[in-house]
């Protein structure tokens, strides 16, 4: 039974009158799942009427008209409340406030009333733990709080104007509900109704006055008596624990495993809840990899990548030298010292050929590894670490050596050529740099020649070198295949080298020089006519 659901178990104590049992075996908390016993929705049947749950004298009347909540699909409605008025009270309220049969808002009105009106606070006869010679002294708390305290709200039309809410003293609309307390004389938004300590609204409009506010019963008792934690009964006797900034019945501050009482014993405190010393160590404690035994709250816990040792266990597992406080290195699961891990498992650095020592940084590359202080640029010797690097040729280099040992520069201006550039008889130039050697106009793309091992634009070539026409005077070039003709110490293109009388061309025909000049045969007659 102790692992049974807690609603199975209830029905089982509540048919063979064992409901000790389940307060034995429950008290405020299911053992199995360790919920809030409210939570798993235990509603008794005769908790339904508040007023009779409260104890207080009267019928609890619905109204002249006589209100059926469950005619109307409701759980519950205000006493008193006419029946036009119950949906436009309730449309007032948050949707989970609204006790809809078969609804959340039905559990959560079963679980409020748990809450805020426990039933051992309200009569001596669901008292479990209360010890007869205190039963008086409950009796006169019980007592006093129904005359002086405890009242049942009452929802009512605001009838004048300039009335201010009890709470947030903002005004009250006239001809909207209100709920009335008549222990202060005030009255309320009905989402204003609400226990100051909890925030929570009063369940079916049941309240406590304390110092001029509201409370609901349960926060009203426990201003004026401590709680119990465990079985959640008001202390009356004098003698109690206080644990965990909480109050206990003697005897009922008890590991949250076993039950056991911990008053004068030793407990460890795990998400907010009490356990022995037995029940933590077989719940919670860890195994030693090394004797397999629990590890105790009294023995220092040893771990690494999620296995524990005790501090005694914590050894080489070749040489058996404790580890605790020195370096060691892991293997297939199993922990060495430095000395036997080097040993049988260390690597050798590429860079200076010593051991990788266990718990020594270490940088890898591919396949190879070295030492930090090893990992080094082979140029100028200054160690890498995250910074980046080129590898060639088995070799290192940081990004400037590799850049002053191999990349390639302009043989111009001898700077890094990083994008682009222009290869001229196999050396390389950047665009900007390949220039003609006389304007230095760019020479990217564009049509040049050379002389003397330098490149120069087809103007300023021509202008520079080339022979001149005897008849216009202007360069024979020769780019782009223009024929010129020579004649003794003379030149001339192609189109100039015409008669100087009849300005025909003597390409491929005999001429006759006459001075300057040079004529065709038959101008040359005709002169000498």
């Amino acid at each position: 039974m102790k692992w049974a659901c807690v609603r199975v178990l209830h029905l089982y104590c509540k048919v063979f009158d064992q409901f000790e049992l389940f307060e034995l075996i429950v008290r405020k908390n299911c053992t199995s799942c360790k919920c809030p016993r409210e939570a798993h929705d235990v509603c008794h049947e005769e908790w339904v009427s508040v007023r009779s749950r409260l104890g207080l004298k009267g019928d609890e009347s619905n109204g002249p008209i006589g209100v059926d909540p469950r005619e109307k699909g409701l759980a519950w409605v205000p006493p008193g409340l006419p029946s036009h008025k119950v949906e436009e009270y309730f449309s007032m309220l948050p949707e989970i406030a609204v006790p809809r049969l078969g609804t959340p808002g039905e559990r959560h009105r079963d679980r409020q009333l748990a809450i805020q009106l426990p039933k051992q606070d309200l009569a001596r006869a669901y008292c479990r733990h209360l010890d007869p010679k205190h039963a008086s002294s409950a009796d006169d708390f019980m007592a006093a709080r129904n005359e002086i305290a405890l009242d049942i709200g009452s929802v009512q039309e605001v009838l004048e104007k300039d009335l201010e809410c009890g709470v947030c003293e903002s005004s009250l609309k006239y001809g909207s509900l209100a709920v009335s307390a008549s222990k202060l004389g005030l009255l309320y938004h009905p989402t204003c109704f609400r226990c100051v300590d909890c925030k929570e609204l009063l369940v079916d409009l049941a309240y406590c006055v304390h110092d001029d506010m509201l409370f609901c019963e349960r926060h009203y008792a426990e201003q004026l008596k401590p709680r119990c934690a465990a079985c959640d009964e008001l202390i009356f006797s004098g003698e109690y624990t206080k644990a965990m900034n909480k109050d206990w019945h003697s005897g009922h501050f008890c590991c949250w495993q076993c039950d056991e009482s911990l008053t004068g014993q030793r407990y460890v405190l795990r998400d907010e809840h009490p356990y022995c010393i037995k029940c933590y160590e077989s719940v919670f404690a860890n195994g030693c990899e090394e004797c397999s035994k629990i590890i105790g709250i009294d023995s220092k816990d040893l771990s690494y990548k999620d296995k524990h040792w005790h501090e005694a266990c914590f050894l080489c597992n070749r040489c058996r030298v404790s580890l605790v406080d020195k370096q060691f290195g892991s293997k297939v699961d199993k922990i060495y010292c430095g000395n036997c891990y080097d040993a049988q498992f260390a690597s050798r650095c590429d860079g200076c050929g010593e051991i990788f020592r266990a718990g020594t940084k270490k940088m890898e590359y591919k396949t190879r590894q070295w030492h930090e202080k090893c990992f080094c640029c082979v140029v100028c010797k200054n160690p890498i670490g995250t910074k980046s690097f080129i590898p060639r040729e088995q070799e290192i280099y940081c990004a400037g050596c590799y850049e002053d040992k191999f990349a390639t520069r302009c043989v111009k201006c001898n700077k890094i050529i990083t994008s682009g550039g222009v290869t001229y008889k196999n050396e390389p130039w950047h665009r900007d740099c390949f220039t003609c050697s006389n304007c230095n106009n760019s020479l990217a793309g564009q049509r040049f020649t050379s002389r003397d091992d330098k490149p120069y634009c087809a103007d300023c070539f021509g202008e520079l070198f080339a022979k001149r026409c005897t008849a216009c005077s202007k360069p024979i070039t020769g780019i782009g295949g223009t024929r010129f003709i020579s004649f003794e110490d003379r030149h001339w293109h192609n189109d100039c080298f015409i008669c100087a009388g009849c300005k025909t061309s003597l390409v491929g025909r005999g001429f006759i020089t006459d001075g300057d000049d040079i004529i065709c045969p038959e101008c040359a007659k005709m002169k000498l006519m």
